[in-house]
């Protein structure tokens, strides 16, 4: 069951606004610059991101309180008694009570518990709290006026953008129409507007292609005000239709082939149908782990911006050559390669994947992982060519290898003579 979110009651900077939750964050702001005037507090932008220093930590903390006048004063009088300096502040009025999302720069010798317990005497319910960085210092409008540019400009960015407004959570994609119904998901059951689940845990909302995004995250309740920022991003996506950027790069390979490395979406469907024609039986199996069926069943998806992102490498004849994924998958980041079989052994493959993997860097991704065949040596290679971590699982036959992205990898020589860019 569903509840759907109203947009009736009046509001200030995207939230409810009450006279009296004015006058007490007017006296937050003014317990904050007493605050930091007697204890010196550096300013936001010498913090070193949360890492413990043992001046001060950032954190994220929201917390519930009671719907009435001195409940917030009460909440920052308890927080600035143990030195902690109130960076930011949003409200969001509940029927159940206001949630409070507070930035706090706390002294780096202070435990979370302890913050939380100060909160929890001083009427908060519910806290949640957890470590912030240098991003978090971006006020709201600021970050989704980013995460909206980002959008406008890659149909791929959408889930990225999701996540990133809401922090950790899952994201499924689910398509409309007999696909849907396969899967047991009653598309029609979501007003178009999106919904809210009864436990404000799992959002869902109606994909621009017809079907539901899907968002949990269990661990902290969706808040309405959220729930009207992700809608917007996906009405924004809607309403600018399929994209993906035009930029391309020109490389030559070692043995002297001028390739061409682009995105690609399903307006190369048809070139990459012809591609799986071209590859050997072999070649196909060890991409799809199986006898290879309907091509249109896999490509329609893996060219999808909306599952992820495809590179394409191409021939100076135009030809599609070869096809690189980046898939999202739920919380998880999958990598995914199929070169035809008279471009293999020139470097192809190992192109594709750095190129991916950066993209997964850019994209905050921690790790990426490939599911292959223990016999496919080529993509074996290829992974350990990245330089990073990596760690196999391997179950009749099936391989499955992940690379971890939060180190530095080791620097490998480019195999190009030369590159361009268009």
């Amino acid at each position: 069951m569903t509840r759907k979110i109203s947009e009736e009651t009046p509001v200030t900077d995207g939230r409810p606004v009450r006279r009296w939750r004015r006058d007490v964050v007017e006296l937050a702001a003014l317990l904050r610059t007493w605050w930091a005037s007697r204890h010196g507090h550096a300013p936001p932008g010498d913090t070193d991101g949360g890492v413990d220093t043992g001046a001060s930590v950032l954190w994220r903390m929201r917390t519930t309180v009671k719907d009435e006048p001195g409940s917030l004063a009460a909440l920052c009088i308890a927080l600035a008694e143990r030195r902690i300096d109130i960076l930011s502040l949003q409200t969001h009025p509940l029927a159940r009570g206001t949630v409070d999302e507070f930035l706090l720069r706390a002294p780096g010798d202070l435990a979370a518990a302890e913050i939380s317990g100060s909160v929890s005497r001083a009427g908060g319910a519910g806290t949640w709290i957890e470590r912030a960085d240098a991003h978090d210092l971006v006020d709201a409008p600021t970050r989704v006026l980013g995460l909206a540019t980002r959008t406008a400009l890659d149909g791929a960015e959408l889930p990225l953008a999701l996540r990133q407004l809401l922090g950790r959570c899952t994201i499924r994609s689910l398509p409309g129409g007999d696909s849907a119904a396969r899967k047991g998901v009653p598309v029609e059951g979501v007003p178009v507007e999106g919904a809210l689940e009864e436990t404000d845990t799992v959002m869902r909302l109606r994909a621009p292609e017809g079907g539901v995004i899907t968002l949990e995250r269990p661990y902290l309740p969706f808040t309405p005000t959220e729930f009207a920022r992700a809608r917007a991003l996906v009405e924004l996506d809607a309403r600018l239709g399929p994209r993906v950027p035009h930029g391309r790069d020109v490389l030559t390979l070692p043995r002297g082939s001028a390739i061409t490395v682009r995105r690609a979406d399903v307006g190369d469907l048809v070139a990459a149908k012809a591609m799986h024609e071209r590859c050997s039986p072999r070649t196909l199996s060890l991409r799809y782990h199986g006898p290879m069926g309907d091509a249109d069943r896999y490509l329609n998806h893996l060219l999808s911006p909306r599952f992820g992102r495809t590179l394409a490498v191409q021939t100076a004849s135009g030809r599609v050559v070869g096809l690189g994924h980046l898939l999202w998958d739920g919380d998880e980041t999958e990598i995914a390669l199929l070169v035809e079989d008279e471009w293999q052994r020139r470097g192809v493959g190992g192109e594709l994947l750095r190129r991916l993997v950066s993209m997964a860097r850019e994209a905050n991704c921690e790790h990426v992982y490939a599911v292959t065949q223990s016999s496919n040596t080529g993509m074996v290679a290829a992974m350990r060519g990245l330089g990073l971590p990596l760690d196999y699982q391997i179950e009749e036959g099936t391989l499955v290898i992940t690379a971890r992205l939060d180190t530095t990898p080791v620097a490998s020589p480019r195999s190009y003579d030369h590159s361009a860019r268009d």
